[in-house]
């Protein structure tokens, strides 16, 4: 196996906690690196927005997750960060920065329903993603 270059991409987002789909980006990113099978590596290095797998057939099931991520982590609590984002970088950490999925075909092998999500919870903002793929 080889190590295929790094690519990188930005995703913006027009609201203050988002599920943004980027399946597509990430499929893209992995025909522009010409990479047919192997494991791939999404990366946000960001503090307040993270990575998550999940359906992307049903908007309510994003819809959903953010409400309850909400009622875990309100925005208003006894923080001591001062920059006010204080329940992003919790929620950014809930979720994780990273996903590792295999690749067949030059494409992510998700379910039938499955995709890749940006979770922005301290928008809106442009994030940049990351995808490494050891592979070939």
């Amino acid at each position: 196996m080889a190590c295929v270059p790094i690519e990188r991409f930005d995703v913006p987002s027009d609201a203050r906690e988002q599920l943004r789909d980027i399946t597509g980006e990430v499929n893209g990113a992995l025909s522009r690196l010409g990479v047919a099978s192997g494991i791939c590596q999404v990366f946000v290095p960001h503090t307040t927005a993270g990575l998550v797998v999940n359906e992307n057939a049903d908007p309510a099931v994003c819809h959903d997750m953010l409400t309850w991520l909400d009622a875990q982590v309100p925005q208003h609590d006894r923080y001591l960060h001062e920059e006010g984002n204080s329940p992003a970088h919790i929620k950014a950490t809930l979720v994780g920065q990273s996903l590792t999925l295999p690749v067949d075909g030059g494409r992510l092998m998700l379910g039938a329903w499955q995709g890749v999500f940006l979770a922005e919870f301290d928008g809106p903002r442009r994030r940049t993603v990351v995808v490494n793929v050891v592979g070939s």
